[in-house]
């Protein structure tokens, strides 16, 4: 069964700090209405647009969306 983009982006909570994809998963684990049964590019692309802030970003979401559709497609 294919995990939600959220759960997982889980897997990187508690990595070194260095790694964005790391502060990624941390600031989308306190952000309490990120979507988190979504599996859509385009919903969650759209949410990180409008919500970005310091580690929630673009190039973090481009680089896990990547291995996120590597490892179940």
């Amino acid at each position: 069964m294919k995990k939600s983009f959220y759960h997982y982006v889980l897997t990187y909570r508690g990595g070194e700090w260095s790694d964005e994809k790391v502060r990624f998963a941390e600031s989308m684990f306190i952000d309490h209405s990120f979507p988190k049964q979504s599996d859509n590019f385009e919903e969650l692309s759209t949410y990180i647009e409008l919500q970005a802030d310091e580690y929630l970003t673009i190039s973090a979401f481009d680089s896990l969306w990547d291995l996120y559709e590597a490892k179940f497609n």
